[in-house]
């Protein structure tokens, strides 16, 4: 095949979690260092990368619908690179099915992304699944102009082998960036605009690494290190899981002013005997002594989670327990799923399938306890005075959207920018979002 001229423009486009948006900026970041630009809104782009995401049912599916649609009118494609966990998990079988797509690359690879986009050129088609150590960090280039609210991942992979989970099989076991290397970006990024930076992780306080020194330091340190930078003003850290917990950690959100006043930690379910086939490695009476914990050293803090329902031999007492978990916790937020088999894990093979009828119904009672109480919680807040990041223009003329500390969308009208801390009072609060007025 003869070779095609160099993409001039690219488009990268991201599923899924938090850590698929920064390795989604990270390739832009890389192919602009190659010399190519970001495609305008709505213009064709040269190079179109899928960034997937393999939590949910169909995921690969959806990727397919995505690059049927990338065919132009005229039987063109663009040059389609897919990335991410369906590329990890399905990339034989995506090369298979999909003739147009020319690159195919997993999530620890996606630093080879130029090179494998120049064999395409040259009529290859290229696939890298690998997965070695830590080593796209040390070649990413370095950060460009930050958004107000910035993601910075420390940790991938993971260790615990949830029994529904394909993270494992997919982002590898647990791998944590070295403490420098994330002190010199977090201080870029900073650099460029930041405000605000979220650590991130599959497991993200299963962070261990060591300062200069050689001493090992652990996940609060980091934050305790992040907490000296000047012009960072705050930290927020997501995924936890229970069994990484510690004291330190614990006390940090009671001592560094910096570290918002909310806490994302799953649970999953509320029966012990469902959390047992999950391979969690925590019960639930544990899990709220953790809570109670947290309350104690931070006493405003915003509690979120993860539920899964429906998952195999879920019974309607196990499902209960759930909800009663739910009412003695107050979630300020949280995160709810039909349970999806993912091939290849312990789950998807498993006995006492749950009815797609049942599981529905589930969610939606479920849904309608978090979604009660996230209004209680935002209504709670009414009256109160904080300081809210602004990070992009509202709707309507003059209005601006931001967070609240505890991970509120807050909006406001006046005079602002973008990356500005602006103390307001929360006037009046919806399920979703709440209206302030500056002080």
């Amino acid at each position: 095949m003869q070779k095609t001229a160099p993409p001039a423009t690219y488009r990268v486009k991201s599923f899924g979690c938090q850590m698929n948006v920064y390795d989604g900026e990270r390739m832009a970041e890389l192919l602009s260092a190659q010399g190519m630009s970001a495609a305008p809104d709505g213009a064709d782009a040269d190079l179109v990368v899928l960034n997937t995401c393999h939590i949910r049912e169909k995921a690969a599916e959806k990727v397919y619908s995505d690059i049927g649609r990338l065919r132009r009118e005229d039987g063109s494609s663009p040059l389609i690179a897919v990335a991410g966990c369906v590329a990890q998990a399905e990339g034989e079988e995506i090369m298979a099915r999909a003739p147009s797509v020319r690159v195919v690359v997993g999530p620890q690879a996606y630093h080879r992304l130029p090179e494998m986009i120049e064999r395409a050129r040259a009529g290859e088609r290229a696939t890298d699944t690998d997965m070695p150590a830590n080593t796209k960090f040390d070649v990413l280039p370095p950060r460009r102009r930050a958004a107000a609210s910035a993601f910075l991942t420390i940790q991938e992979g993971c260790n615990k082998f949830c029994t529904y989970c394909v993270v494992p099989y997919t982002r590898g076991a647990e791998i944590s960036r070295p403490f420098n290397d994330l002190i010199d970006e977090a201080r870029k990024l900073v650099e460029n605009g930041a405000r605000e930076i979220t650590l991130l992780g599959q497991n993200v306080n299963a962070w261990r690494g060591e300062d200069a020194g050689g001493t090992v330091i652990s996940f609060d340190d980091l934050i305790r290190s992040l907490d000296k930078i000047p012009e960072l003003q705050r930290i927020r850290y997501t995924t936890s899981h229970p069994m990484d917990v510690t004291d330190g950690l614990i006390a940090a959100h009671g001592e560094v002013t910096k570290l918002m006043p909310y806490l994302h930690l799953p649970v999953q379910s509320g029966s012990d005997r469902m959390l047992k086939a999950m391979n969690r490695s925590h019960s639930v009476d544990s899990y709220l002594r953790l809570l109670e914990r947290f309350r104690a050293a931070r006493p405003d803090i915003a509690l979120s989670g993860d539920f899964i329902v429906g998952f195999p031999g879920e019974t309607e007492q196990d499902f209960e327990d759930t909800l009663r978990l739910v009412d003695a916790v107050g979630y300020a937020q949280a995160y709810s799923f039909k349970f999806s088999p993912r091939p290849g894990t312990p789950a998807a093979d498993m006995d006492g399938a749950v009815t797609a009828a049942v599981m529905d119904e589930r969610l939606q009672r479920l849904q309608a306890a978090i979604n009660r109480d996230q209004l209680a919680f935002n209504k709670a807040s009414e009256g109160r005075r904080c300081a809210v990041l602004v990070e992009r223009n509202g709707r309507k003329p003059g209005q601006w959207l931001g967070k609240s500390p505890w991970l509120q969308s807050v909006h406001f009208e006046g005079e602002s920018e973008i990356g500005a801390m602006v103390d307001v009072e929360l006037v009046e609060a919806g399920p979703n979002s709440i209206s302030a007025k500056r002080i």
